[in-house]
């Protein structure tokens, strides 16, 4: 995973300073968004798929995730990203300013298809 503090571009510590986080706010918010992705990837897992943090940017708020798994063939992954993952972080972390994500398409799709569980994934008898 990716980490930026912020993007000045001159080492971590610089960055922390230019963005005005101090060490512990820095701690802080790398803790609180380990747990909040932990408390939501049972769910997305439940249906086959799973949640990776790929990158953030501190400073900036800015988060970049991806569906595994099952959701490289589901119907409603964009909805998970948006209406579930996205909506959570920025509700439960006030300095999550935006939320990117996309689906793992390197999954072979008959692969991703029957590793689902869930009724949005179709299913060939």
């Amino acid at each position: 995973m990716g980490e930026r503090a912020g993007a000045t571009g001159a080492g971590p510590e610089a960055a922390d300073e230019a963005a005005g986080l101090e060490p512990a706010e820095l701690a802080a918010r790398r803790q609180a968004l380990a747990e909040l992705i932990e408390l939501m990837r049972p769910a997305v897992q439940m249906d086959g798929g799973d949640l990776e943090l790929v990158d953030v940017d501190y400073a900036a708020g800015v988060v970049e995730v991806q569906l595994q798994g099952a959701c490289g063939s589901c119907a409603i992954s964009a909805t998970t990203l948006q209406g579930g993952v996205e909506r959570l972080l920025k509700e439960r972390l006030p300095w999550v300013t935006e939320v990117r994500g996309g689906v793992d398409e390197t999954v072979d799709p008959f692969e991703s298809m029957a590793a689902g569980r869930g009724a949005y994934v179709p299913r060939y008898y």
